[in-house]
């Protein structure tokens, strides 16, 4: 059979055809080149069978990809990676962190008054003469598109601290709504964000501006990336500001350990892991 006419079965069960640039559009995220993209999903197709489960494709294809680079051991898939983190702070902190990186100007966790009642924010962004509002919308599952009622709700919370600022109760000028999920939006969702002009930044959308873009270019993986860390000790690194590989080997571990009360020993090895991980992920 080729694998041109194979189904997958998704993790929604639902069945589809596969797709091969799925496969190396995976692997190029981990920082492979095209040749080495072309030849693990060459051999993905050498085993695939009717109704094969997606995940097991992928564990198949991270399995391939270590033999060209071993520290791809360490690595969970980006997406996945994503899914892993804890809605409250941490997905909150890594898109203020995303955003500062694409060069808005960020403030954190922030009420803001509208005509009718008090907002909660989960930040400001400012850039190019704009003050945005930000929603960070978090999914433990990477398959659930945000829908419209996050949008809705945007478009609510707009019209009430603009209408704030107009009546005096509130001293910030809000001038659009963004929302920053980790999944696809809903067609419905992408309609009415088009038509309120909501700025919704999703795993790939806007092209210029999507999660994936903002995470690659600048190299900028997630500590929820890292495989076998305990959830205990990622949270002590999220609650002392560490969301990202980059800043973690910013920090020297004597000064991190004292700062998170994480034992030496466990950092240098999260740490070894790291940076075996961010050399895997740079591109050769």
């Amino acid at each position: 059979m080729q694998a041109l006419s194979v189904f997958v079965t998704k993790a929604d069960g639902n069945r589809q055809l596969f797709d091969r640039e799925k496969i190396i559009n995976t692997c190029l995220r981990i920082g492979v080149s095209r040749k080495i993209a072309d030849d693990v999903a060459g051999k993905v197709e050498k085993q695939l069978y009717d109704g094969i489960p997606t995940n097991k494709i992928l564990q198949m294809t991270f399995r391939l990809l270590r033999s060209y680079k071993p520290a791809i051991r360490h690595l969970l898939d980006l997406r996945r990676g994503l899914s892993l983190m804890d809605s409250k702070p941490e997905f909150e902190v890594f898109v203020q962190v995303l955003l500062a990186h694409k060069g808005f100007e960020v403030s954190p966790n922030r009420i803001v008054p509208g005509k009718c009642v008090e907002h909660e924010v989960d930040a400001i962004a400012k850039k190019g003469g704009l003050t945005y509002f930000v929603e960070a919308k978090h999914h433990v599952n990477y398959h659930t598109p945000t829908g419209l009622d996050e949008s809705r709700i945007a478009r609510a919370i707009l019209e009430d601290v603009m209408e704030g600022f107009q009546y005096g109760s509130c001293d910030l000028k809000i001038d659009r709504a963004m929302i920053v999920t980790n999944t696809r939006y809903s067609t419905h969702a992408r309609r009415y964000g088009e038509c309120r002009n909501i700025l919704q930044i999703g795993w790939n959308s806007p092209p210029d501006l999507s999660l994936q873009s903002m995470i690659e270019e600048n190299n900028l993986y997630p500590i929820s990336c890292l495989r076998g860390m305990k959830r205990a000790t990622k949270s002590k690194l999220v609650n002392s500001g560490i969301v990202l590989m980059k800043q973690l080997l910013e920090e020297k571990p004597a000064a991190l350990a004292r700062k998170t009360g994480i034992q030496k020993e466990t950092l240098n090895r999260i740490i070894e892991k790291a940076e075996a991980s961010t050399t895997a992920t740079n591109k050769f």
